[in-house]
């Protein structure tokens, strides 16, 4: 190389040298700014996602969540409905939200069960959120008509299996998780009941009533009322453990081991959110939950709370994910 080009490349590498200097001032004061505004959050309103139109248990937890949050980031917590697409509607806006924490969504079972049932999805529901905070747990109940001969789950799983393709359970619809409890339990106990989707549970309910389908799937708090006035019976809960509000009702998993399929509902963000940022935010709101104030309010909604980590919930909602897209496809369902 001649003293000319020698002198060149030198002149190149200082040159570049000199440049990146201010590059890295810039970086470095880009990641200052970033894990100052972590620290500073919350200096502006939060907006929290409902994926149903106003009205309804989701959105009741929402408004107590958001009237309790306000009271303690000192910032305006707004509900925002965007109902649609089982849910899909909302969470797709939280998904594609910047990940800085003031964009939050409310999450139920439909949300882990959407990934199976949902071969079109807008987004990836693992890789492009991430849970904040389970609130509630919600219990499932299996009702019957009172003329039912069945009084419990071992009795119904015999008597079924004496009449196969000829008892059929009732849902407020089809991939709801009332609908994939029955499915689990054909599998889970070799049965063949006949699954009956309505628009709701107002319309199961009374056709259950009415003596027209002998057996309901609904959340307990919704059809409950119907069971204090001897309209109906509930045989069992599909959750794991018994309802603390209800502690005399049996369990699905008393007759069938292992059965446990449960509302879940919760607050989800998008997974560019910093898992420092988002565990703190679960934190705040597991705190909330855990308040006198909004515990006694959620357990009269027939509601457990929860209030877990972020980690925990996250981790909770890959593991339904994984066990209700078995449900789907041993039992074949499709939305049409």
């Amino acid at each position: 190389m001649t003293n000319v080009r020698r002198r060149e490349v030198a002149a190149a590498l200082a040159a570049g040298l000199a440049g990146a200097g201010p590059l890295r001032a810039l970086a470095q004061a880009q990641t200052q700014a970033q894990a100052q505004a972590q620290m500073d959050w919350p200096t502006r309103p939060v907006k929290l996602i409902v994926p149903f139109a106003p009205g309804g248990a989701t959105d009741i937890v929402a408004r107590l969540l958001a009237e309790r949050m306000q009271a303690l980031w000192k910032q305006p917590v707004l509900i925002d409905y965007k109902p649609g697409g089982g849910t899909m509607v909302g969470t797709q806006f939280v998904a594609t939200s910047p990940p800085d924490g003031y964009t939050l969504g409310m999450a139920i079972t439909a949300h882990m069960i959407n990934p199976a049932l949902q071969p079109k999805l807008p987004y990836d529901t693992v890789r492009d959120l991430a849970g904040v905070s389970q609130l509630a747990l919600g219990h499932f109940g299996l009702f019957a008509h009172p003329s039912f001969p069945a009084a419990n789950v071992a009795e119904l799983v015999a008597y079924v299996k004496k009449n196969p393709g000829k008892v059929s359970y009732a849902t407020p619809g089809v991939g709801t998780g009332t609908h994939l409890a029955g499915e689990m339990l054909n599998h889970m106990a070799g049965l063949d009941m006949v699954h009956v989707p309505y628009k709701g549970s107002a319309p199961a309910q009374q056709d259950v009533i009415g003596g027209r389908v002998p057996l309901l799937f609904d959340v307990l708090f919704s059809s409950m009322p119907f069971v204090k006035d001897g309209r109906l019976k509930v045989l069992a809960l599909s959750s794991p453990k018994r309802a603390a509000a209800n502690p005399e009702i049996p369990l699905i998993a008393e007759a069938v081991p292992g059965f446990s399929a449960m509302s879940v509902i919760g607050v989800i963000a998008p997974s560019g959110v910093p898992a420092e940022l988002r565990r703190r935010i679960g934190a705040d709101i597991a705190r909330g939950v855990r308040s006198p104030e909004l515990n006694e309010r959620m357990v009269a909604l027939g509601m457990e709370p929860v209030g877990s980590s972020a980690d925990a919930y996250d981790g909770l909602i890959r593991a339904e994910i994984e066990k209700w897209a078995g449900v789907v496809k041993r039992a074949g369902i499709k939305l049409d």
